[in-house]
């Protein structure tokens, strides 16, 4: 299995502190596994997730579960940025799937009714099996 990861830090009184958005894509069969981790906020956290997104689906992805099982908070910019890729996954025959939102992502993507537009799964072998 090969990982690759995108890490946003901020350099802080002469050492690195992680902050943001830390992004780990990896391959389960032929499903593009995105794992997430921080905080989906306006941004450079969400400048890197529509970049990884996008570089991932352009780079052929149809099947990608997005793991919010790390996040503890999201904004409208990540909102968006997942409900665009989403779209463009559907429109070229793809899918994207969401795995373990929780808390106050859970109660976002809830409250804007994502939950039952896009499938959401708290299982990742269930979430993966849904793709056969």
């Amino acid at each position: 299995m090969r990982a690759e990861s995108r890490l946003a830090s901020l350099k802080a009184t002469g050492r690195e502190r992680r902050v943001g958005l830390q992004i780990l894509v990896r391959q389960a069969g032929d499903v593009t596994v995105m794992d997430l981790q921080g905080r989906a906020l306006i941004g450079s956290s969400n400048d890197d997730l529509s970049h990884e997104l996008r570089r991932v689906i352009e780079g052929g992805t149809r099947k990608l579960l997005v793991n919010l099982s790390g996040v503890a908070q999201v904004d409208s910019s990540g909102i968006s940025t997942i409900v665009r890729s989403f779209v463009t996954l559907r429109r070229e025959g793809g899918s994207l799937r969401l795995l373990k939102p929780v808390g106050h992502v859970y109660e976002v993507l809830d409250l804007t009714r994502l939950i039952q537009t896009i499938p959401t799964y708290d299982n990742e072998k269930a979430a993966l099996e849904s793709f056969r």
